[in-house]
């Protein structure tokens, strides 16, 4: 299945979501009833998995082919861009704290 990917992670988002912890309602009721209240992550993942399977029944799709929701791909590249500017913003945040006082 193409969305499966997707499907797991709006599962296990809005579990961690208050209105699953807090309130104590399953994952079905809080994507039925309770949207607004959803972390916005969990909307965005609402919208992606919904466009994956509406591009499963879109004729035109079938012939250029699924695009299979590559997020946990395009988290992975982001967390490796991250390491790549932990050391720059590390500096600019000591360079914005002005330069060493000796008492």
């Amino acid at each position: 299945m193409a969305c499966r990917n997707l499907k797991a992670d709006l599962v296990l988002c809005v579990q961690r979501s208050p209105c699953c912890v807090r309130d104590h309602n399953d994952v079905a009721t809080c994507l039925r009833d309770h949207t607004n209240e959803l972390p916005e992550e969990c909307r965005h993942l609402r919208t992606a998995f919904f466009e994956c399977k509406r591009g499963m029944l879109d004729m035109r799709k079938r012939f250029r082919g699924l695009d299979t929701g590559t997020r946990r791909q395009d988290l992975s590249k982001a967390q490796e861009i991250d390491k790549f500017q932990d050391p720059l913003s590390a500096a600019a945040a000591s360079a914005a704290s002005g330069p060493p006082t000796n008492s």
